[in-house]
């Protein structure tokens, strides 16, 4: 009976010990040389915010478990966060839908992806302060109907979407007799049924305008005298954290070190360095 009761006690301390070391497999991960990690989720094919490329010019990090490199306004902005938490930053590729999953279950520590801090999204995580904010735009062909536009009301009739699951797709609503299309999984989706004619025209931010009208000589940005509905978190970009996160304020401490110039030559910069378009 003695010899039970040891072994019972045995196995459970065994338990108990690797409940531990599970138990600290939750935190933050390190390199090699024990240097905290900081995972980063985002697209990497949303330009100027964050983009994939072949090499490390202009900055760009590796991509984890890919042999791309990550570049853009996200990554800059990612960089910064890092080195003021004194934490390696690691890029994580994930699809869009999979950011906010990949944030809860710990995959990833925060997402830096271009996202806005609407109420829906507040629901599930938290957000730092903004780090980013810009207008509503519509993306059309140079050579179409549309180039002229100046209230969403010009676009009735016309084939409009947005990417899938964002507040972009969702203002579409607000134009009087639009021919809404299904949404598209990315910008690169969309840039690509633009050209061919199969949609008249994208919901966008200003940046990712810029870039595409930058990036493809057949593109045109049109910007309203009479636009969508938003709010300020919508229009607004700040960076995902987990529920109760205490790098919130950590985060936000970095951010206010960063000037609203430099914010801004940064975007430039990210403009002026997007890959071209395919």
């Amino acid at each position: 009976m003695r010899k039970k009761i040891l072994l019972i006690m045995a196995i459970s301390l065994i338990a108990i010990m690797l409940l531990t070391a599970c138990g600290s497999d939750q935190g933050a991960s390190t390199d090699g040389s024990g240097k905290e990690l900081l995972r980063v989720g985002l697209e990497a094919d949303y330009p100027p915010f964050n983009w994939t490329q072949i090499d490390d010019s202009n900055g760009a990090v590796r991509i984890e478990g890919n042999p791309e490199f990550a570049g853009g306004y996200d990554v800059e902005i990612a960089k910064r966060i890092a080195e003021g938490l004194g934490r390696e930053l690691v890029v994580v590729k994930t699809e869009w839908d999979g950011l906010v999953p990949a944030l809860t279950s710990d995959k990833i520590d925060v997402i830096i992806a271009g996202m806005s801090p609407t109420e829906d999204r507040k629901e599930t995580i938290d957000f730092s302060d903004n780090y980013y904010k810009s207008d509503l735009v519509m993306v059309v062909r140079k050579d179409g109907e549309y180039t002229n536009a100046s209230s969403i009301h010009d676009f009735a009739g016309a084939k409009i979407t947005a990417q899938l699951n964002t507040f972009h797709y969702t203002v579409i609503d607000q134009i009087n007799g639009v021919d809404k299309q299904t949404a598209m999984d990315s910008f690169t989706v969309m840039r690509v049924a633009l050209e061919s004619g199969m949609i008249d025209g994208y919901v966008s931010e200003r940046p990712e305008a810029i870039s595409a009208t930058a990036a493809n000589d057949n593109f045109a940005m049109v910007e309203f005298t009479d636009g969508f509905v938003t709010s300020d978190d919508d229009t607004a970009i700040a960076v995902g954290v987990k529920k109760g996160s205490d790098l919130t304020e950590k985060i936000n401490e970095i951010l206010a070190t960063i000037s609203e110039e430099e914010r801004q030559a940064i975007m430039d910069e990210a403009i002026k360095n997007q890959p071209a378009a395919e």
